[in-house]
Parts: structure tokens; sequence; C-alpha cells
């Protein structure tokens, strides 16, 4: 036990967090191409004179792509490995940008919107499968804040430098000059990155045994001590209200299909997800038409839920690893319940632009404290060869919420003139997103 506990206080090298720089790196490019549509679609709209409902469906068309394409790169993921199918959906993403900039009609946007999600599909199965392969237990839901901290890295940025390409340039320009690091970053990747730290030549055999030997000891460090009291004396009360169980690591892929901790984190996540994708997808459109902001300032103040998401998702895959020992539906029970009470929050919002950005801010900051634990959460229910197939299954079911809610809220802005039934909307999915939380297992 001594010399395994040396070997994971003193790695020899710490590769695996280059690794992660660039899965922050590749998933915030991944961001910045599929939510740029947001800040653009005013423009679109006013050039194509569309309806909120048919603008509505140029973003939920990425979505339908984005969960079509997840299960068969997990299955491929769990065989073949990531490096290579992250490297070309890295490319394929890029090239599905470069082309909307070509569109000439509404219809021609949909359609590469569903090529861009079946290109980016594969990609954060292959990310998340690659945190999974190159970090200890006990290091994975931080691993996972900082990737989740990526999507929300890339919107603060993306509103206000669309806003100023498309009325500088031309909204077109916006997915010209976004395809470009997608390029560069493939090639990265595929150098750089392996699928796993055992076939990587920049890892050193101490860290290797790091990562893998905390695997082995981890049940056995797992209690530990706060004064005279044990963590899971510490946690007793939590423990029994999360419903702690020890639980068989799911093995084959009809268990994957078949487990109500999976297909409860799957449907949850679906809820969750409507929730952060219409409100990406919409809160340009709310800053101009219903609070009456300019289109440069409607670019700042967008984002400011990815301001808030930021620092949400490092912040509560901190939470989950080191403060909760890796309990995960903590962090996901808040997200929903105070999501809720965001909601609330934004239908009586007064107009001035110092309190619409603070709400949208907390909006953000509530909604990702939980979001790494939705990822974190089916490692600890699958093993390292099925996770592929389990996070894919959640991703995919997730992320039809993308498909249905820019829908649904263009669908009651159309019906009523609002946003007010769009911000009960988002409400009422992160209360059934609670619900669902609540009925899922805690892995022990």
């Amino acid at each position: 036990m001594t010399s395994i506990t040396m070997n994971l206080a003193k790695p020899q090298t710490n590769y695996r967090w280059v690794v992660l720089v660039l899965i922050f790196l590749v998933y915030a490019v991944n961001y910045a191409d599929r939510t740029n549509i947001g800040a653009v679609l005013p423009f679109i709209i006013e050039e194509f004179q569309l309806s909120n409902f048919e603008a509505g469906s140029i973003a939920s068309m990425f979505f339908l792509g984005y969960a079509v394409s997840q299960i068969p790169a997990g299955f491929w993921i769990s065989k073949k490995g990531t490096r290579g199918l992250v490297s070309l959906s890295i490319l394929g993403f890029s090239a599905f940008t470069w082309l909307i900039g070509t569109a000439t009609s509404a219809l021609a946007i949909k359609w590469i919107r569903l090529g861009l999600g079946l290109s980016e599909g594969p990609c954060p199965v292959g990310l998340a499968s690659t945190i999974n392969n190159w970090f200890p237990p006990k290091e994975k839901a931080t691993a996972t804040g900082v990737y989740i901290a990526s999507t929300m890295f890339a919107p603060i940025l993306v509103p206000p430098l669309a806003v100023w390409i498309s009325l500088t340039y031309g909204w077109r320009w916006v997915f010209f000059s976004f395809a470009i690091p997608g390029i560069v970053l493939a090639l990265v990747w595929y150098f750089l990155v392996k699928s796993k730290p055992e076939e990587s030549q920049f890892v050193s055999e101490s860290e290797l045994k790091y990562i893998r030997a905390s695997e082995q000891v981890d049940t056995s460090t797992a209690i530990k001590p706060v004064g005279n009291i044990s963590e899971n004396e510490k946690f007793r009360l939590l423990d029994k209200l999360i419903r702690v169980k020890k639980l068989e690591p799911l093995s084959s892929a009809k268990q994957i299909f078949t487990s109500k901790n999976v297909l409860g984190d799957c449907l949850a996540y679906f809820m969750m997800v409507s929730v952060l994708y219409g409100i990406l997808t919409w809160i340009p459109m709310y800053l101009v038409k219903e609070k009456g902001f300019s289109f440069m300032s409607m670019g700042f103040v967008a984002a400011m839920p990815c301001i808030g998401g930021f620092i949400g998702a490092i912040g509560g895959g901190f939470i989950s690893d080191k403060i909760l020992g890796r309990r995960r539906k903590p962090t996901m029970l808040f997200t929903a319940s105070a999501t809720v009470l965001m909601m609330l929050v934004m239908l009586n919002i007064p107009g001035s632009t110092v309190a619409v950005a603070a709400g949208l801010f907390f909006v953000g900051l509530f909604l990702n404290i939980g979001w790494p634990a939705f990822t974190a959460y089916a490692m600890g229910v699958a093993d390292q060869k099925t996770y592929p197939i389990a996070i894919s299954v959640i991703n995919s079911g997730g992320n039809l919420g993308g498909f249905v809610s820019p829908m649904v809220a263009g669908f009651l802005l159309d019906q009523t003139g609002s946003f007010s039934a769009v911000f009960t909307y988002f409400g009422i999915c992160a209360a059934i997103g609670f619900v669902l939380i609540m009925i899922l297992d805690e892995p022990k």
C-alpha cells in the first residue's frame, strides 16, 4: 500500500491535464459552432422572413442529427477507441459550419444544421470517454466540470463576437470564421491524444500507475475521517435522501439499455437540456424584442448566462468530487430546483439592464452547477468498456430536448407573443427533471 500511495502522490508526468486542456478547447469550438445560430437568428429571420416556429426549427435540426449519431458513436468507441473518430468529428463539424455561410434559403440552413449535428454527435461521447480513460475516479467530476465549463466559455464570446461580425461583414462570415479553429484542432487532437494513456508516449509509468492504481484503492480510501466522524457518518442523512446504494457496474449493452438509472438520467437530462438550449437559442430574441436592447448591447448581455454557467460548471464539478465525496445527485437536484426558482424570477424581472443581466447570470450559474454530474453519474454505474455506450444513450436521449425545446418555445411565442409562456415552459421542464433525479440510485 505504501508504494501505491507514493505513486498516487508523485506521478512524474501530468500529461492528463494537457489532454484536459485540449478537451476544453475542442468542446469550446464545438459549442461555438452550434450556438452561434442564436446570435445570428435575428438576422436570418429578417432576411428570410421567418415565423418564430420556423426560426426555432433551424436551431432544433442540429439536435436531431446530434441525437441520432451518438449511440452508434458509443458502440464504435467502445470497440475502436476515441482517437480517430473524435478527429473526424471535429473536421466534419467544422466543414458543416462553413457550409451554413453558403446557404441561400432557410431550408438549406436546416439541412446543413442537421449535418452539423450528425458530425458533432460523436465528439462529446469521445471527449467524455477520454476523461473516463485518462483520469482516476477522484478527479473525474473535476475534469468533467472543466470539460462542461468549455460549453459555457465559448458562448461567453460567441454572442458579442457573432453580432459584431454580422454587423460588420454580414451574418454569413460568422460561419466562415468559426470553421477555421476546428480544422486546426482536428490535427492537434489526432497527433497528441491517444485513446488511452497506456498508448501515449508522453505519459510516464508513474502517472499511469496513478491513474490505474487509484481505481484499485479507491474503495478503500473512500471513507475519510473528518475529526472523529467518518465521511459516511457525516453524510448519513444526505445518503438516505439521495438513495445511496452499492451497485454492480453495468457490463453489457443490454444492461445499459434496460437500466433504470441510465434511462432516468437520460430523461432528466432531456428536461434540463430543454431549458439550456431553449435559453441559448431564444435569449438574444428576448433581449431585442421584449426588452428593447440594441443588437450590440444584446450581444454582451446574452453572454451573461454563459459567464454564470462557466463558474457554475467548474464549481459544481469540484463540489461533487471534493466536498460531497463523489456524490452526483446533490448538485443535480440543486440545479433542477434552483432553475425552477430562476424561471419564476425571470417571469417577474424588471426591464433594467442591470436586473436582466444579473438574472441571466444566475440562471446560467444555477443551471450549470449540476451539469457535470449528469455526465459523471454514468461513470459510477457503468464499467470502462460500457461507459461510451452509457454516455451515448444519456447524451442522445438528453439532447433530443435541444431538438424539441427551441420549436416549442417558438410555437409559444407565435401563439402568445410573450416570453412569459416560454419561461413557464422551462420551469415545468426543470420541475419534472427534479422528480426524475430523485428516483435515481446514487452509486456508493
